[in-house]
């Protein structure tokens, strides 16, 4: 390895989040998201380290079978379902679970000749409005679904807009909406994300799907992770490459947007955009430099970006900045950013080398 950025990841951190949630939900059984490279943390990694899930989910079979080929044999959930019937193949072959959301694949499955058995979730549409049935379609599509052979239906999932915002009455109201299915909603029920985990126990239900807490962010609009007893998961991190002192008025990085307000030390962090550091941050943005408060200064650049060092006489060329994780978190800078912590850990790059640690 030569340049220095890299995002460290706690083994125990995540094995502690999942314990957690086993914790607060203690009547059901966990559905560990680990799509989109498990939220940049690795896919493979991470579902090894949460190998006391009950089963894992992913958004499609190019996922699925990365899990299987690591020898992975828990069940795993397609929470998208399939985008073609060319895939059924794939997934009887790797007994794979399927979310089904729409009358096209209901269809595709009729059709299909299928070579074994699937197992198979109904999605239902409670208010959210993006996937699934409307409630009023559940009786319909349940009795085609056990119509066709092969198929076996494991029970209903809805998906919360709101959870977010613990003030938001829609996720009462979805909560009602699956409640009035009633006896006829076959099957176990998935309800609860990471927000409705900690936040709506009502939501629990037979399966939860803790996805952005099992990596040690808090799932709340107004939170940090250690306001749920959350261990963050991710550290990224690079070094001081350059140390410069600026006179007053000199205009600092690309379009000098920011102008030196006096006479002042700069330093360079070896990170940027090309990493998957957040472009739009703005000045003022918190870092680390040796575990002291810093901030950012000037545009950020494609492997760079540019620090104020006023207060950190001890800052040297490879020092360590740690752009957010331990004793940074992460909802912070996404605050800052305008965005939210989810991007931010899934927009690192393929260049950022992933290194596991672990006290144990």
């Amino acid at each position: 390895m030569t340049r220095p950025v890299r995002a460290r990841v706690d083994v125990d951190a995540l094995r502690s989040n999942l314990q957690l949630a086993r914790r607060t939900a203690p009547h059901s059984r966990i559905l560990a998201v680990v799509k989109a490279n498990a939220y940049g943390h690795g896919l493979v990694p991470v579902a090894r380290a949460l190998e006391a899930a009950d089963a894992f989910g992913v958004a499609g079979v190019e996922e699925a079978l990365l899990l299987r080929q690591a020898g992975i044999q828990k069940p795993i959930v397609l929470l998208e379902g399939f985008f073609h019937a060319a895939e059924l193949d794939e997934v009887i072959r790797h007994g794979l679970n399927l979310v089904v959301h729409a009358t096209h694949q209901v269809e595709a499955l009729a059709t299909a000749a299928l070579a074994g058995p699937v197992r198979v979730w109904i999605k239902l549409d409670t208010g959210m409005h993006r996937l699934g049935f409307a409630p009023a379609e559940l009786a319909a599509v349940q009795a085609r679904l056990q119509s066709i052979t092969g198929v076996e239906l494991a029970g209903l999932m809805t998906h919360f807009a709101c959870a977010d915002d613990r003030t938001d009455p829609a996720t009462q109201r979805q909560l009602d909406a699956f409640a009035a299915l009633g006896p006829g909603a076959v099957g176990e029920h998935s309800l609860a994300n990471s927000a409705a985990l900690l936040g709506w126990p009502e939501a629990h239900a037979d399966w939860v799907r803790p996805g952005l807490m099992l990596y040690g962010i808090s799932p709340f609009v107004d939170s940090l992770a250690a306001d749920h007893g959350l261990t963050p998961a991710m550290t990224l991190e690079t070094e001081l490459i350059a140390i410069r002192d600026c006179a007053a008025g000199d205009a600092v990085g690309y379009g000098g947007v920011w102008v030196c307000p006096e006479s002042m030390p700069i330093g360079v962090a070896a990170i940027g955009y090309g990493d998957g550091y957040p472009r739009h941050a703005p000045a003022g943005t918190p870092v680390l430099v040796d575990g002291r408060p810093a901030q950012l200064i000037g545009r950020v650049s494609m492997d760079m970006l540019i620090l104020d060092l006023r207060g950190l006489p001890e800052a040297r060329v490879g020092s360590r900045v740690t752009l957010w994780g331990e004793g940074l978190p992460v909802e912070r800078i996404a605050r800052q950013a305008g965005t939210i912590p989810y991007e931010l850990v899934c927009a690192v790059t393929a260049r950022v080398p992933l290194l596991y640690e672990s006290r144990g």
